[in-house]
């Protein structure tokens, strides 16, 4: 039995979280998998992970084989579908991180298109509103809604993105139309919990330097959608992506505020790691989000 499949065996393992679970998913017995690691540790002469009935978790050196054990892999596959890229024949799994708001929303249709266009790719599809580590925990690219910070990763834009500030017409109707940012401080407000200054929304100051408002209210939620819910049902202001928030603000269900002092600059973007062969199913996958969005009207 070569390295190589030993190595895989490993890190299918550990991605899954368990010997039981990776089992399920790749389709080969949970005494395989076990003997393949065992084998792997006699030839590294190391315990790569403690086992016991009811906990699994990697040792240190565990640790440190998986990160570079991992890379090995991802070359090996990305220069062999480079191969296949020659001959038309891209195939494969692409491990994609992505925000649940990004699948529920109707952007979300291009990752349904994709799949359907091609069948020979399958696509695993992690969602997950927190950044993961790429490289750390095994993703081929992420999809991420921001501003673009200064990163190890190379981006892609996909589509332009911006956020809004919105309220029923009930509300502003009872608590009155906020006329600069620090009135929100003390009208209600929607926190939405994945944003990252959570309770201290920012905006533009008045000479467009950054201005952060303390705000509170009725209800914080991890959800752009429930969010939403709960700004339609006249509980508060709440910041929205434009792309959940077009329809209501359309039907007037919703309405903006603050538009002037609204921070601007941020994208869709497909992130991926630096790699010396950038695997060929990333490549087409990467190049479809961006000629679909290119197509459509995001909000």
């Amino acid at each position: 039995m070569d390295t190589l499949t030993r190595m895989r065996a490993f890190i299918d393992v550990v991605e899954a979280e368990g010997f039981s679970a990776a089992a399920r998913k790749i389709g080969r017995s949970k005494a395989l998998l076990s003997k393949y690691v065992r084998e792997l540790e006699d030839e590294l002469g190391a315990l790569l992970l403690n086992r016991t009935t009811r906990q699994f978790s990697m040792t240190e050196a565990g640790h440190t084989y998986y990160r570079r054990a991992s890379e090995i892999v991802r070359e090996v596959d990305s220069l062999a579908d480079a191969v296949r890229e020659s001959s038309g024949d891209v195939r494969g799994r692409i491990k994609l991180s992505a925000p649940r708001t990004f699948a529920d929303a109707p952007i979300g249709q291009s990752l349904i298109d994709f799949a359907k266009q091609h069948p020979d790719i399958v696509l695993d599809i992690q969602l997950d509103d927190r950044f993961v580590d790429l490289v750390e925990e095994g993703f081929d690219l992420a999809v991420r809604i921001s501003r673009l910070e200064n990163s190890s990763l190379i981006a892609r834009r996909l589509a332009p993105f911006s956020i809004r500030l919105c309220a029923s017409p009930e509300l502003i109707a009872k608590h009155g139309m906020p006329t600069r940012p620090q009135d929100l401080g003390h009208m209600p407000c929607i926190v939405d919990t994945n944003g990252r200054g959570l309770n201290n929304w920012a905006f533009k100051g008045d000479n467009n330097d950054q201005l952060s408002v303390a705000v509170s209210g009725p209800i914080e939620v991890n959800s752009p959608m429930a969010a939403r819910a709960a700004a339609l049902s006249g509980l508060g202001f709440c910041i929205l992506p434009d792309f959940i928030a077009a329809p209501d603000l359309k039907s007037g269900q919703l309405v903006t505020v603050l538009d002037d002092r609204i921070l601007s600059g941020g994208g869709i973007f497909a992130v991926y790691p630096h790699r010396r062969y950038l695997p060929a199913k990333v490549r087409v996958f990467v190049d479809f989000l961006v000629q679909w969005f290119r197509t459509r009207e995001v909000a």
